[in-house]
């Protein structure tokens, strides 16, 4: 019995990898369709974790856009290291940072979560907290027992870097760690570690009942960066 599942496994894992192929060749000979496809298939979760890692909604849409454009002008190199997926959400996560340190350097104001960002579809005004709902049960849900999601997604903008990150693709997006390591380019270790101390502030934060961070709180978090192993 054990064999036969192990025999299943082996056998979806070369199917997915012989789809993949097929689909990278597609996409190097210029296929419309597979482009269509892809986009179709990752906008929104390159979306949605682009808005989780930027200061605003309309800066995770323009930065969703020039992700794509990355990958059709790069696929040509693509030397199937790792797998398509986590390619595509390592240049999105290059994307995020680059953002970030042109924030940094400008000092813009971070946006609030209910800032308004465009109109719905009934015409009433939608906010940025409103755009991060997911509909879908997810782990971070179960995570989260019955906390309130935006509640959650402000404490989440306040977890520090690298560690807010590594929550988003382990805890939301579903990688696994081997996957969340290749995408971020470190160990597994670090990984875990990561995982650790950002669910550890993530709570910390969360039991604040909106009041704001005590000076330690954060602190700890930002010089235990140095310590990690790159």
């Amino acid at each position: 019995m054990q064999t036969d599942l192990t025999m299943g496994n082996l056998a979806t894992a070369l199917t997915l990898q012989s789809n993949e192929a097929a689909l990278v060749e597609e996409l190097r000979a210029g296929s419309e369709e597979a482009f269509a496809w892809l986009i179709t298939r990752y906008h929104q979760p390159i979306y949605s974790l682009l808005a989780r890692t930027v200061r605003n909604s309309a800066d995770a849409a323009d930065l969703t856009q020039e992700v794509f454009v990355k990958v059709l002008r790069g696929i040509r190199g693509f030397r199937g290291e790792s797998s398509l997926r986590t390619w595509i959400y390592r240049i999105a996560l290059r994307e995020a940072s680059n953002q970030r340190r042109w924030w940094s350097r400008h000092r813009q104001q971070e946006i609030g979560m209910e800032q308004e960002i465009a109109p719905a579809d009934c015409g009433k005004p939608m906010q940025l907290k409103d755009r991060l709902v997911d509909p879908a049960e997810s782990p971070y849900e179960m995570a989260v027992h019955e906390e309130n999601r935006a509640r959650v997604e402000q404490a989440l903008r306040r977890v520090p870097e690298p560690f807010r990150t590594a929550l988003i693709l382990r805890d939301i997006e579903g990688f696994v760690y081997e996957e969340v390591a290749a995408i971020q380019g470190v160990s597994l270790g670090t990984v875990k570690s990561r995982l650790v101390r950002g669910r550890a502030c993530l709570k910390t934060l969360l039991t604040m009942a909106g009041s704001g961070p005590r000076p330690t709180a954060l602190t700890g978090m930002k010089l235990s960066l140095g310590e990690e192993a790159r």
